[in-house]
Formats: structure tokens, C-alpha cells, sequence
């Protein structure tokens, strides 16, 4: 219940502001979770695997970039913890081992270097998204 209360209230900031939706240290956060659990196959400096945009044999895609650069931030923020916490593709799902916060916070953290256009692109998009659920 705690995550996601936290969750709901990371929401309802981002639609209050139009600065990002975390704060620093949030994104601090992140940066050692994402080490620890994403980078072996996202890439140190989350820039995926070079022939991401190539389908493989089996059908699906290596690792995308998520350094702002390709298409994650075409997920609204609810879509991005659901990839994380359950997979996707040859994703496997993180919900075991991560929590709804620490995602949260992984996502903050790359988002924290995305360019402010594809930030604001991607915000949108988020905000879209929220007025569609409602």
C-alpha cells in the first residue's frame, strides 16, 4: 500500500508542475539500481545494445537505448513501471526484486539526462495519458 501511495503522489506532482517529476536525489536513487540490475543490458550509460533497432532471429529486439535517444519516452511513466515490474519482450520482469519506488527511481534517474525537448515530448505525452485514464 506504501508504494502506492508514493506512486499516486508522483503523479499528481508531475501534473502540479512543469518541472520534472522527481526530485534530485530521487534520481540519485536510481543510478546504483540501475547499475546493479539494467546496465549489463541497457549499457553503462543506458545507450543499449548497438544493433538495438535490428530485429534478431527469434523475432524480437536487443536492448533499446533508454538514454533518451529512442523510444522510451513514448511511455507514459504507469506504462514504464509496468515494463520494468512485469517484462516485456526479452525483458524479464523485475518485480521480485524490485519495488514499485525503486523503479521509480531507476526511471528518474534516466530521465534525469534525457534532453529537455524529448523530456517535455515525453510529458505530454505522460499528461495525455493521465487525462485518458481519468
Amino acid at each position: 500500500m506504501p508504494q502506492r501511495l508514493l506512486f499516486i503522489g508522483l503523479l499528481l506532482i508531475s501534473t502540479l508542475t512543469e518541472a520534472r517529476w522527481y526530485q534530485p536525489q530521487h534520481a540519485e536513487m536510481g543510478k546504483p539500481l540501475y547499475d546493479k540490475h539494467c546496465a549489463t543490458c541497457h549499457g553503462q550509460s543506458a545507450e543499449g545494445a548497438s544493433n538495438w533497432t535490428e530485429r534478431q532471429a527469434d523475432g524480437r529486439y536487443p536492448p533499446p537505448p533508454l538514454n533518451g535517444s529512442a523510444h522510451m519516452w513514448h511511455h507514459p511513466l504507469p506504462n514504464l513501471v509496468g515494463t520494468i515490474q512485469y517484462g516485456q519482450g526479452n525483458m524479464p520482469a523485475w518485480k521480485d526484486t524490485l519495488s514499485i519506488p525503486e523503479s521509480l527511481a531507476i526511471i528518474a534517474w534516466l530521465q534525469n539526462y534525457w534532453p529537455d525537448d524529448v523530456y517535455k515530448a515525453w510529458e505530454q505525452l505522460n499528461a495525455r495519458a493521465r487525462n485518458n485514464a481519468q
